[in-house]
C-alpha cells in the first residue's frame, strides 16, 4: 500500500509504501515518527498524514523487517520560493576567508576544508553560486559535504531532520521532540524527566526566524559567515583552543553533550555565545555521515576568527613543530651506560 504527499507549496514531497506481506504490525513506525505521520488502524500502520512527512526515514530505519519505503515524489518544485539571489560576500571578505583557510590548513595540517556556516534570516536574499539539493538532507550531512568542498543552500523544505531544523529556527518543534519522548524511544536517555531537561537546556532559535542554512568551504565562501566549523583530530582542536587563548590566557567553558552536535554545539552555541565550542559528534550526526571515529569539531564565531588565526600563526612558528617533534620525550641516547 502506498500513500503519497502531493503538497503543492514547493515542498519536497514523499510517498510511503508499506509492504503488507512483511509488516508485523509492531507499531514501531507509528511510535518513532517524529512528525506523527502514522496511525494504527485495526492494529496496522497507515500513513494517514503523509503530507507531514519530512523524509527523515526514522520509520523505515526502525522497521525490524524492512517493510517501509520512503521515496521522494516531488518532481519539479521552485527551490527559491520567491527569494531573490544576490552576491552576499565581496571580494575583500572572500580573500580574508581564504587567507584564514590557508593558515589553518598549512599550520594545523587539516585534512578537511573548514566550513563557513551562514543562517539565512527570514526574508533575506539567497547567495549566488551554491547548490540547492533536490532531496532533503540532514544539516549534519550538508556540513560534512561542505568539508569535502561542496557549497549547499538548504531551505526548510530541504532539511530532513525535524530536530536540527527546529533548533536552527527553520520550523516549529514537533511534539515528540519538544517533550523528549523520541529520545526515550531511542533509549538515549533514562527517563522522561531527563529527556525534558536535555531538550530544555539546549538553545533554540525562534520558530521560522530563519529561512535556510548555507554551508561552504571556507576557501570558497558565498556568504558572510556566522560561524566557522573546523573538523579535525583532538590534537588539532587543542591548538585551536590554545590559539583562542593566546592573547588572553582565558580558559574555555565548553558545552558538549553528545546530542545535537552539528546544529547546537558546533553552530548555535558559538553563534549565540560569541565563544568557541567543541563537539564530539552525536548519534544522529555520526550515524548519517562519514564523520570518523577519530574526528571531532569546533565551532568558532566569525567575530573571533581574526584572533584565532593570528594565534594559530604564532603557535605555528615554534610551539606546534616542537610538540609534534616530541621535544620533551626522555632522551633515547647519551643518557645510559654502554656495556
Amino acid at each position: 500500500m502506498s500513500e503519497t504527499n502531493r503538497n503543492a507549496a514547493g515542498e519536497v514531497a514523499y510517498s510511503i509504501t508499506i509492504d503488507r506481506a512483511l509488516c508485523t504490525k509492531c507499531g514501531l513506525c507509528e511510535a518513532f515518527c517524529p512528525t506523527e505521520v502514522y496511525d494504527l488502524v485495526d492494529g496496522a500502520p497507515q500513513a494517514t498524514r503523509v503530507e507531514a512527512c519530512w523524509g527523515c526515514e526514522t520509520c523505515s530505519g526502525n522497521c525490524p523487517v524492512g517493510a517501509i519505503d520512503v521515496a521522494a515524489t516531488s518532481g519539479e518544485v521552485d527551490p527559491l520560493q520567491g527569494h531573490v539571489v544576490e552576491d552576499l560576500i565581496d571580494d575583500e571578505e572572500r580573500a580574508r576567508y581564504q587567507e584564514w583557510a590557508k593558515t589553518l590548513h598549512d599550520v594545523l595540517g587539516l585534512r578537511w576544508h573548514a566550513v563557513a556556516v551562514t543562517l539565512i534570516r527570514a526574508g533575506a536574499p539567497y547567495p549566488r553560486g551554491v547548490e540547492i539539493p533536490k532531496e532533503r538532507m540532514r544539516y549534519c550531512q550538508s556540513m560534512n559535504a561542505a568539508r569535502r568542498g561542496v557549497s549547499l543552500l538548504m531551505p526548510a523544505n530541504r532539511h530532513s531532520c525535524p530536530d536540527g531544523t527546529s533548533i536552527l529556527g527553520l520550523t516549529g518543534v514537533p511534539k515528540k521532540l519538544a517533550s523528549g519522548e523520541i529520545y526515550i524511544l531511542f533509549h538515549k536517555l533514562d527517563t522522561k524527566e531527563a529527556a525534558a531537561r536535555m531538550v530544555n537546556e539546549r538553545p533554540m532559535l525562534p520558530a521560522r526566524s530563519m529561512d535556510a542554512t548555507c554551508v561552504c568551504p571556507l576557501d570558497d565562501p558565498h556568504a558572510k559567515a556566522d560561524v566557522v566549523v573546523v573538523f579535525g583530530t583532538p590534537e588539532q582542536m587543542m591548538w585551536l583552543s590554545m590559539a583562542t587563548s593566546y592573547y588572553t590566557g582565558h580558559r574555555h567553558d565548553f558545552h558538549a553533550s553528545g546530542y545535537n552536535s552539528h546544529c547546537v554545539e558546533a553552530t548555535l552555541l558559538p553563534m549565540t555565545s560569541k565563544q568557541i565550542n567543541i563537539s564530539f559528534g552525536c548519534y544522529g550526526g555520526r550515524a548519517s555521515s562519514d564523520l570518523g571515529d577519530d574526528m571531532m569539531m569546533m565551532g568558532i564565531p566569525i567575530e573571533l576568527m581574526d584572533d584565532v588565526v593570528r594565534g594559530v600563526r604564532e603557535l605555528g612558528k615554534r610551539v606546534i613543530p616542537q610538540e609534534r617533534d616530541k621535544v620533551y620525550l626522555f632522551p633515547m641516547r647519551g643518557s645510559g651506560t654502554r656495556i
